[in-house]
């Protein structure tokens, strides 16, 4: 029988770790403590950053209701779509929730169907209420009922648009 040759572990450099510090330093706090000062400075504004989404929101459902055409439709679904994604930084995760259902309609509704205005204003209306009441827990009953019945909604439109 032929000698084989032993067996020769390699191990490849771990890279990441080598950037990021390797773990010998841990974690800089001083960097966590300015990044949170940080945080806690644009925490003031949030409200302001929301109250402006929620304006171009609206501004974008009435453009819609005048022209419901695709620039309309298009500027209505990238309002609700940044909404969802920008509402749960700026701590309003229900608004996140409400803009989603909207944006799932608009997006998912064939471009060939006209968009529920009733159903739009029911999303743009909740959003508001939530922004103006400062809503932020989403243990809100209220809230929750609410934000399922917009859901269920939604799924009735989906289920009965042409495929």
């Amino acid at each position: 029988m032929k000698r084989q040759q032993p067996i020769e572990l390699f191990m490849p450099p771990n890279m990441l770790k080598a950037k990021v510090g390797g773990g010998l330093g841990g974690i800089d706090m001083a960097a966590m403590k300015r990044a949170e000062a940080a945080m806690d400075t644009l925490k003031s504004e949030f409200n302001d950053w929301i109250a402006a989404d929620v304006k171009a929101l609206i501004e974008a459902r009435a453009a819609y209701a005048k022209a419901p055409g695709g620039n309309a439709r298009g500027a209505l679904l990238r309002r609700a779509h940044d909404i969802k994604g920008q509402a749960p930084t700026f701590n309003f995760p229900l608004i996140a929730r409400v803009a989603g259902s909207l944006s799932r309609m608009i997006g998912e509704l064939p471009e060939s169907t006209a968009l529920p205005l009733g159903l739009i204003d029911a999303h743009v209306n909740a959003i508001q209420v939530i922004h103006k009441k400062g809503l932020h827990d989403t243990s809100d009953k209220i809230a929750q009922a609410l934000c399922a019945e917009l859901d269920a909604r939604v799924d009735e439109v989906l289920a009965a648009a042409p495929k």
